[in-house]
């Protein structure tokens, strides 16, 4: 398959976004994160419509290693409920092997 996975979450802060990015990296669960320009997200939390800036960040992994990847960031994010959702997309085959490569198959 020519798949890649990929995970989203958002961050309060380029620094937290940083913080996990660098962590994972260092552990070789992702090849490479996108940390994206600051967005406003406007959600309902206990009961109140709340409204924040936050960071979003994009990781790239292998599929076999999505589930861990996504337990590391919730293990290493600072919010009590982190969005992590994630997702596979078609790759080519030099990119597929790259996110290998760099994620220590």
């Amino acid at each position: 398959m020519n798949e890649t996975a990929l995970l989203y979450a958002t961050f309060a802060s380029a620094e937290d976004a940083e913080r996990v990015a660098e962590t994972v990296l260092g552990e070789r669960l992702a090849a490479c994160v996108n940390i994206l320009a600051p967005c406003t997200s406007v959600y309902r939390w206990q009961g109140a419509i709340e409204r924040a800036t936050e960071v979003p960040a994009l990781f790239k992994t292998r599929p076999m290693l999505a589930r861990r990847l996504h337990e590391r960031i919730a293990e290493l994010h600072p919010y009590d409920l982190p969005v992590i959702e994630r997702w596979t997309v078609e790759t080519d085959g030099p990119v597929l092997d790259w996110v290998a490569v760099e994620t220590g198959r």
